[in-house]
């Protein structure tokens, strides 16, 4: 397992003054919306029970995700690691495992009570909280749904942001020991697509005309092609039903007309009727007017007004329900040792490039808010341009618990600069990492790159392409200065940085988790791999085997081999032909492999990093590191037996055979001897002069029926030598 460091606190002065955490949390709140940070909604629609934290508190005005979708940034937080670290890589293949460290199982251990209720969003069941309460996938906003403890879903009547603060009040009221310091998460679904507000606000903003931004009408010139291609635009991409609320199918074909506005149907009679009369007009006037020609320009500005007020209506009621946890706190008398923090899982798009939506690396969907009360300790009023991200959230909640923090953590604690009025210490960050994998969801392109102080670099692998950014000129993001000549040392600059926050986050291609679901072959073994280790006999499973065609083919050339030593074991195959480090990482990450745990794994990976791409052979080796280090928290007790990546090529001059040599000499530095142990057993597939016979290697790189038995016999010595029979 991975070691921890302890850190005391001159803060925490005993178990008793710890203090306690209630962490507010919401999805998709654009600063804009939040007048402590914004402008354009100030005076329309102010937030006064946030900007009342950020009053009493400190307000960061430069707080970035590193990864902008809604589950992604919620690991993070749990992990205080980047995405390709924890696992959750997007919301369309990725599941969080939940027996990863997380900064609540720490506190639970180190003598907090910890709870979360309302929005989960990632796929399993929290784990690390005496108790929770969530909502399935998205969850709704009308009679929602929320998942038991004991895995059953409950209904309840109401609206959802008054009845997450409702289960949240009644869990502080009643918790089983009030001895213990705790902390409550408290996350909502708003205003999260689709925005369908409470009944008491849906006729808030009647009347008005809602600013617009600059850019309503980009035309996404002077940037790379992937700016344009994206599939979240107001003009484009909105629903009919779904976005807009509006009643039957689609009239106009400038609509997406194949999602439905569910929270319609999830309403009783009381609240259909609010609805209806509340939109039912302004709907009517709106379809006789797209009956007159309606042009491009006017209709995207009715979209774009039909949105924002929805959004902001939604927002009213997060305001509104911080407002009565606030209140309870201040009556409790929990609020003198409490620290209150509202943060959202990222920025969000309100009509800037025309677009709604998030996972662009650009600054409003990049930036989250972030504001923390801590009485005694925070000075009120603070506002601080220190450059934090949300993997610094788990160790900021385990320095002030005085809980140990774990040594893989990639973030760093807040505390000095909470305690020193928003300054920073003199080694702090001075820029930050985003990385988004690509989803088919609004057809965003995979980007990654590095925003520091004035300028921001970012990098599209699928085409090649960058894009340089000066935010100090440019802050609406409007102009890619790659190529201007003027910017030559700047780019220089950034593209070294690039390469060191990437260094030093552990990114490379056979880090970054991957999978290979466009393939159906392999997403069918992936569905029968996974059914598979749910079945009484994978529980039983003695061996696991893991790797790349080479591995798999023991069902097939290696039979014989192995049904005479590892199928008494019970053994599983999880060998997937071209896999490469980092589709075997998403596996280990993805899978229901947790299901089983085994007495042994054998892993066999990364001749495919070298044939394939010819790849470092550093880089490979940081591969199956990974793979080591998600081993250590889904089986502990396993042994692993890491295999030496076997010879390639006929002679010892073959580039490919030398590459891989370079990766078995570095694994060596990746076994203890008491978990892990590499087994080496090259030289029995060589002749006396180092040369690999095709009577061996039929291609010179997989193996023959002989070869497997070589192979076999060598696995089995060492799996009896561990004690397994």
């Amino acid at each position: 397992m991975l070691g921890v460091i302890f850190l005391t606190s001159t803060v925490i002065a005993s178990a008793a003054e710890r203090p306690n955490i209630v962490f507010i949390f919401t999805d998709d709140h654009a600063l804009e919306a939040i007048s402590a940070y914004g402008t354009r909604f100030n005076k329309i629609s102010p937030t006064p029970n946030i900007d009342r934290i950020a009053k009493e508190g400190m307000l960061f005005e430069r707080s970035y995700c590193g990864n902008s979708i809604c589950g992604p940034s919620r690991a993070s937080i749990l992990t205080g690691k980047h995405s390709h670290m924890n696992g959750f890589m997007d919301n369309n293949f990725s599941r969080f495992d939940g027996n990863q460290t997380t900064f609540p199982k720490i506190l639970q251990k180190s003598g907090y009570e910890t709870a979360v209720i309302g929005k989960w969003h990632l796929i399993s069941n929290p784990t690390g909280f005496d108790y929770w309460e969530v909502l399935p996938d998205q969850g709704s906003y009308y009679n929602p749904d929320f998942i038991q403890m004991d895995g059953s879903k409950k209904r309840f009547e109401g609206y959802v942001t008054d009845l997450v603060v409702d289960k949240s009040l009644d869990w502080l009221k009643n918790r089983k020991d009030k001895s213990k310091p705790f902390v409550l998460m408290t996350q909502q679904k708003a205003p999260h697509r689709n925005w369908v507000p409470a009944e008491r606000h849906m006729n808030l903003f009647d009347g008005i005309d809602i600013p617009e931004p600059e850019s309503l009408f980009d035309d996404y010139k002077n940037r790379v092609d992937a700016v344009a291609k994206q599939k979240m635009s107001i003009a484009k991409d909105f629903h009919w039903s779904h976005d807009m609320l509006l009643p039957g199918r689609a009239t106009d074909p400038r609509f997406v007309d194949n999602l439905n506005n569910n929270e319609y149907s999830r309403m009783n009679d009381t609240q259909k009727k609010a609805f209806d009369d509340a939109y039912g007009d302004e709907n009517a006037a709106f379809l006789e007017s797209l009956k007159n020609d309606m042009s491009d320009e006017e209709l995207t500005r009715w979209k774009y007004q039909r949105y924002i007020k929805n959004y902001l209506r939604c927002i009213r009621g997060v305001d509104e329900n911080i407002g009565r946890l606030l209140e309870y706190l201040d009556k409790s008398g929990l609020a003198k040792n409490t620290i209150v923090i509202y943060a959202s899982d990222q920025g969000f798009y309100l009509g800037e490039h025309g677009w709604y939506d998030k996972r662009w690396m650009f600054e409003e969907s990049l930036s989250m808010p972030f504001i923390i009360r801590w009485p005694g300790v925070v000075k009120p009023g603070v506002r601080t341009k220190t450059m934090i991200q949300n993997i610094d959230y788990a160790p900021t909640f385990l320095e002030v618990a005085g809980a140990p923090i774990p040594n893989d953590i990639q973030g760093k604690s807040l505390l000095p600069i909470l305690k020193n009025e928003g300054e920073a210490p003199t080694d702090w960050r001075s820029a930050i990492y985003y990385e988004y994998s690509g989803e088919y969801t609004h057809s965003v392109a995979a980007h990654d790159g590095v925003r520091n102080d004035r300028y921001k670099l970012m990098h599209f692998p699928d085409t090649k392409k960058w894009m340089l950014f000066d935010l100090e000129k440019d802050p609406q993001e409007m102009k890619n200065i790659m190529a201007e000549k003027e910017y030559e040392t700047v780019l220089k600059d950034m593209r070294g940085l690039y390469d060191s926050l990437r260094k030093q986050y552990q990114v490379t291609t056979s880090t970054f988790p991957d999978q290979r679901w466009d393939q159906k072959w392999w997403k069918d073994r992936w569905d029968e791999k996974n059914k598979d280790a749910n079945t009484p006999e994978a529980k039983k499973a003695r061996v696991v085997f893991l790797g790349d065609s080479i591995t798999q083919a023991w069902e097939n050339t290696g039979k014989p081999a192995w049904d005479k030593h590892f199928a008494p074991l019970g053994a599983l195959n999880w060998g997937y032909s071209g896999d490469r480090t980092e589709h075997l990482i998403w596996r280990l990450q993805n899978g229901d492999i947790q299901r089983v745990n085994p007495e042994v794994a054998v892993i066999l990976i990364g001749t495919n990093n070298t044939g394939h791409e010819q790849r470092p052979a550093a880089e490979t080796v940081s591969g199956i590191r990974r793979t080591l280090d998600d081993l250590a928290w889904k089986w502990p007790s396993t042994k692993i037996i890491l295999m030496s990546v076997f010879p390639r090529g006929a002679t010892k001059e073959d580039p490919l055979r030398k590459l891989n040599s370079e990766i078995n000499e570095q694994l060596k530095t990746l076994t203890d001897g008491k978990r892990v142990y590499l087994l080496d057993i090259n030289n029995q597939f060589l002749d006396a002069d180092g040369k690999l016979s095709k009577d061996v290697f039929p291609d010179l790189l997989h193996l023959s029926p002989a070869a497997y038995n070589t192979w076999a016999a060598a696995v089995s010595e060492k799996i009896n030598e561990l004690g397994v029979k």
